[in-house]
């Protein structure tokens, strides 16, 4: 009850923080995001690139995407920058959301301890890993809050016919709040966990935990743009929320932002750009 009560809380100031937005001018788009994207700073990078380019500002709140789905729901949001494909495609059909756009994709580790009691180190299929730290019963955390992070690991032990549960087996109560009080915490405890690779960049130096698991396709972290459907809530600002998604999509714009971000401070992308357009001028 404690931690539903908790993550209803978190709903409800993120509403609010909407609302209170909404009285800021008439020009603007309003976005729930996934909390990943928002932490790695390439939301802000985007939005102020956009709002250069055009004069029309972007604001957002974050939230697990089950929660920037939910949002969305209530017609305060224009925009949802969403990770979980069942859940988006549920949005889409309820008629909430107009359609799924690619945008950008990453991908997700299993991390744990360097000691690896569970022995998963150079395991090339993230299922045979989870099985392998079910059966020896390690610490295993997971965010257990509806999110795609959440949900990408549930689909994972569901492909693995496995039902996690037990004393191994462990649900942080703030999970809500994002993947790296997740990240920390797993690290604290010493316990595994699937976690997107951006989050884990962002903490390798302050964590003990290392990458343990990564590469298989199941592993692969999708991200879309849904647009909220104006013929439900026609006050949504259908006309500058277009503009930012073909903004965001463009070879020439957004995703060459998305393509070099990261590349300075880690060496390496935190996302590769994954628009229809993209694909279209970048075919191999």
């Amino acid at each position: 009850m404690k931690v539903i009560v908790g993550k209803c809380l978190v709903l409800f100031i993120l509403l609010c923080s909407s609302l209170a937005l909404a009285a800021d001018g008439d020009k603007f788009v309003f976005l729930s995001s996934t909390i990943g994207p928002i932490d790695s700073g390439v939301v802000r990078a985007l939005e102020d690139q956009f709002e250069k380019d055009t004069g029309i500002r972007v604001r957002h709140v974050g939230a697990g995407t089950g929660a920037a789905l939910k949002m969305a729901e209530s017609g305060q949001i224009d925009l949802v920058m969403a990770h979980a494909k069942s859940l988006e495609e549920k949005f889409v059909a309820d008629g909430f959301g107009t359609q799924r756009i690619p945008l950008m994709y990453n991908d997700f580790v299993i991390v744990g301890p360097a000691a690896d009691p569970a022995a998963i180190k150079l395991e090339k299929s993230a299922i045979a890993a989870l099985k392998k730290i079910m059966d020896k019963g390690v610490k295993f955390i997971s965010r257990g809050d509806k999110s795609g992070t959440h949900v990408t690991e549930m689909e994972l032990w569901q492909k693995a016919g496995v039902q996690p549960q037990g004393a191994w087996y462990g649900i942080y109560e703030k999970g809500s709040e994002g993947n790296v009080p997740t990240l920390k915490y797993a690290d604290q405890q010493a316990a595994y966990t699937v976690i997107d690779r951006a989050t884990y960049l962002s903490l390798k130096d302050s964590i003990k935990l290392v990458i343990l698991v990564e590469g298989d396709e199941a592993l692969l972290n999708f991200i879309s743009l849904l647009p909220v459907n104006p013929a439900k809530f026609p006050r949504v600002n259908n006309l500058d929320t277009m503009t930012f998604v073909k903004w965001l999509t463009s070879p020439q714009k957004g995703q060459l932002i998305i393509r070099d971000f990261g590349r300075d401070k880690y060496g390496a992308p935190l996302f590769f750009p994954n628009s229809e357009e993209w694909q279209k001028t970048h075919k191999k």
